[in-house]
């Protein structure tokens, strides 16, 4: 009818986590989404909407799902997102390649978004990184990466530590090796062909990812730091607007700020 707004159904998997609880409040502020279903641990938390520790007991119309749950939830959400053909918003790291193939495999029926870091400000680094880190790396920069979370994050080095260095990696013409620290190197030099890694967990940091280009008197490091989930959260909506009108296939958020 004319007047009425259209309201995108939202599944939100892993509404009971930190993340799924700042993602209720984000879309809450926000025109054009309904949250209809929570998927995640029974707990204390009051919602507004039906929730389910099976996802598959949801039958709900639904027309996106964000995910913000854990690696071993996955799989099982890929298979009700299939069978259903809903478009998806996965936001959870630590994914194994298995379940990768999976999302490829599925990717032909329905359109999936995956993204280490839902962020704008990580992806515009990561797109930095693209342009500078072979220029760098062949005038003799060496190439660090620094990572802080919260004492709660299970995975470590984080997703977008790893997003960032297979983005440098993936720019350099020639073979790299990641080094996760440095005590188990018997005391040996520092190779030309690595790149460190380094985590940081404490406290209740929400992120902060540092890139140091190193070199013959000089450095460049670049440094991004979330001072709230809330801007997660602002992503992920940015990405389930992006999503949900799309044709099958794998997205990442650089489809979705380019």
């Amino acid at each position: 009818m004319k007047g009425m707004i259209f309201m995108q159904k939202i599944m939100i998997h892993g509404y009971s986590g930190k993340m799924g609880q700042m993602l209720e409040q984000v879309i809450k502020q926000n025109k054009g989404f309904e949250i209809v279903a929570g998927v995640g641990a029974k707990n204390e938390i009051e919602v507004s909407y039906d929730t389910y520790s099976d996802i598959n007991m949801c039958e709900k119309i639904i027309d996106v799902i964000i995910d913000f749950s854990n690696a071993a939830a996955i799989d099982k959400l890929l298979d009700y997102a299939n069978m259903r053909r809903i478009p998806l918003v996965l936001c959870t790291t630590g994914i194994s390649d298995a379940t990768i193939k999976k999302i490829k495999k599925y990717s032909k029926n329905i359109p999936i978004l995956m993204s280490a870091n839902m962020c704008l400000g990580v992806n515009v680094v990561n797109s930095m990184l693209k342009q500078i880190s072979n220029i760098l790396y062949n005038s003799n920069f060496d190439i660090e990466l620094l990572e802080r979370h919260h004492r709660d994050k299970v995975d470590a080095p984080s997703g977008t530590a790893l997003l960032l260095a297979d983005t440098i990696k993936s720019t350099l013409h020639h073979k790299m090796d990641y080094v996760y620290d440095r005590s188990d190197n018997k005391n040996e030099k520092r190779k030309k062909q690595e790149i460190g890694i380094y985590s940081v967990r404490g406290g209740t940091i929400a992120g902060e990812h540092s890139i140091i280009f190193a070199g013959e008197d000089e450095m460049i490091e670049i440094k991004h730091t979330a001072f709230s989930r809330k801007i997660f959260a602002e992503g992920a909506i940015k990405a389930a607007r992006f999503i949900v009108e799309k044709e099958n296939g794998v997205y990442s958020m650089d489809d979705v700020i380019t």
